[in-house]
């Protein structure tokens, strides 16, 4: 059996969101939500680390090529949420609250269909330097 090994890209986006529920009262989202349910939204310096672990392929030496996972990144996430109000311009979070852990598996979501089947893929995004989430969990 080989052995496996985990590549990894770290990237990095800003957005802005609200984290509120329509069918909720304004009171219900403050006592849930706090300050991040407030009307006028509000903005985060996203860290993103997308993990990939596989067999080193013998020909290339790579588990994956990072240049084209970098290319990937790019057009799946990092256009679709990069200086964006997720709530308003982002499809996936019109009915989708836009929390941390929801913005990790959408993004999970996003980048498997372009990941090679064989290998795992990790996401770990940071919404704050102390406050991060990981899908899937491990």
């Amino acid at each position: 059996m080989k052995q496996k090994v985990a590549v990894v890209r770290r990237e990095h986006f800003n957005a802005a969101h609200r984290l509120y529920r329509k069918d909720w009262s304004d009171e219900q989202n403050t006592q849930t939500f706090g300050k991040c349910s407030l009307p006028h939204y509000h903005g985060h310096n996203y860290e993103l680390e997308i993990k990939v672990v596989g067999e080193i392929d013998e020909a290339t030496g790579f588990v994956m090529d990072l240049g084209e996972l970098s290319n990937i990144v790019n057009e799946q996430v990092l256009e679709r949420f990069d200086h964006k109000n997720l709530n308003v311009d982002v499809e996936e979070f019109k009915t989708l609250n836009p929390t941390a852990e929801n913005i990790a598996v959408v993004i999970y979501n996003l980048l498997r269909p372009h990941i090679a089947g064989e290998n795992e893929l990790f996401i770990r995004l940071f919404e704050t330097p102390r406050n991060y989430v990981e899908y899937p969990a491990k």
